[in-house]
């Protein structure tokens, strides 16, 4: 898609639209489903009651805000801009994905739905999904690849500690494409007692636009901590981007700032050739999978690729429609770092600061160390730290040979 001219900061439109992207491509048994979902939401963000709700579990559950810290040993290291490292591995169940599970299940108890379904990749997401059902009690359901299983086995454990079913995905590739296509099939099967806790900013309207806001807390926060401390704006954002809710999170209350950067970093995989990387940005093209239009990695004949990351809950073969609004408009950036740029990352950050990242925050701590040592020394960036390493411990060991 060619560059078009960013005048709007108030996407989506009524449709789910950003730009060429978004929408609502689901069966016709959803559409009443989602359309009620999109009302409750609408109504919840006006509701007092609600929102103080919100708020209070934000703070005293999940440990909100958290910290916007300087890192000043990677930013000795690196030798560029001065570097920030926003927290949500503080965040309660260890990472950004509390934010929105949490306002989800809101709005399932809003809308006397007693049963949530969720699909996770890292595992995180339905930790946190988990962690919300049980704070809410509501009965709780999880699909998650096989591969993702083996690998995140730590995550499945705590799942199933807090009460919740993890049900594994065995179709095609076994990781999280399979495991969303898995709870779809459910949401449409139980729609009137379940609600889908879609856990990125991707899906059919309205769930871009839910999960952005939700995560939103991200940005607004990030926001008021450096001008607390600096006085002024960073000039650089950086986040890794798997469908994009700690990304869309960080980047959306600062657009209307057109001297704050962005850079979104994706998984490059081991790999340029396709089914060796989940880069939807450097190997995709306009296609649409699971209810959305967007960037989408594909073969030949348009079938969905198979994809790979060292991270799993990068490892998936579509983007954010915001995202791929925001690629095109040319107001952020977008790179990728192999599998071994962001080991060298998970392991710098963990020696040289004593925080071990999850290893999709390393892609962005890789993104940083590529671009900020080109940084003036008054310059300011901020790295999304989505979340932290110990569900990764083991499976970074594996590659590093520890």
């Amino acid at each position: 898609m060619g560059k078009m001219k960013f005048k709007k900061y108030d996407q989506p439109d009524l449709n789910g639209h950003f730009g060429p992207y978004g929408g609502r491509y689901v069966p016709e048994t959803l559409m009443p489903v989602l359309q009620e979902l999109d009302e409750v939401y609408e109504k919840s963000r006006k509701d007092s009651s609600f929102q103080k709700r919100f708020k209070n579990l934000m703070k005293d559950y999940v440990g909100r805000p958290t910290p916007l810290y300087y890192a000043e040993r990677l930013t000795g290291y690196l030798g560029g801009a001065k570097i920030y490292l926003k927290r949500e591995d503080l965040c309660h169940t260890g990472a950004h994905k509390i934010n929105n599970s949490l306002g989800q299940a809101l709005l399932a108890v809003k809308m006397g739905k007693k049963r949530v379904i969720a699909e996770t990749g890292a595992g995180q997401h339905g930790v946190a999904t988990a962690a919300a059902a049980a704070r809410l009690g509501l009965e709780c359901v999880v699909y998650m690849g096989e591969v993702d299983m083996e690998r995140q086995a730590l995550n499945v454990i705590r799942m199933k500690l807090l009460g919740t079913e993890v049900r594994p995905v065995c179709a095609g590739q076994k990781t999280l494409k399979e495991a969303v296509s898995a709870a779809i099939r459910d949401w449409v099967t139980n729609s009137r007692g379940s609600h889908y806790i879609l856990g990125s900013a991707l899906g059919p309207h309205p769930f871009p636009k839910i999960v952005r806001d939700f995560q939103s807390c991200i940005g607004r926060e990030a926001r008021e901590e450096i001008l607390k401390k600096e006085k002024r704006l960073p000039d650089l954002l950086i986040a890794c981007v798997g469908g994009g809710s700690n990304s869309i999170g960080l980047f959306h209350p600062f657009l209307a700032d057109e001297k704050v950067k962005m850079l979104g970093v994706e998984a490059g995989g081991r790999g340029n050739r396709i089914g060796e990387h989940a880069a939807r940005f450097a190997g995709g093209r306009l296609g649409i999978l699971q209810g959305t239009r967007s960037y989408v990695l594909q073969d030949g004949n348009g079938q969905i690729a198979l994809t790979h990351s060292v991270s799993a809950g990068l490892d998936y073969a579509a983007v954010g429609p915001e995202h791929a609004f925001l690629k095109d408009s040319g107001r952020v950036e977008y790179t990728k770092v192999s599998d071994r740029q962001a080991l060298a990352a998970f392991k710098l950050l963990s020696e040289i600061e004593g925080i071990i990242p999850a290893l999709e925050s390393a892609h962005a701590v890789a993104g940083a160390m590529k671009v900020v040592p080109g940084m003036g020394k008054e310059q300011m960036a901020i790295i999304n730290l989505s979340g932290r390493g110990d569900k990764d411990v083991e499976q970074a060991a594996k590659y590093l040979k520890m």
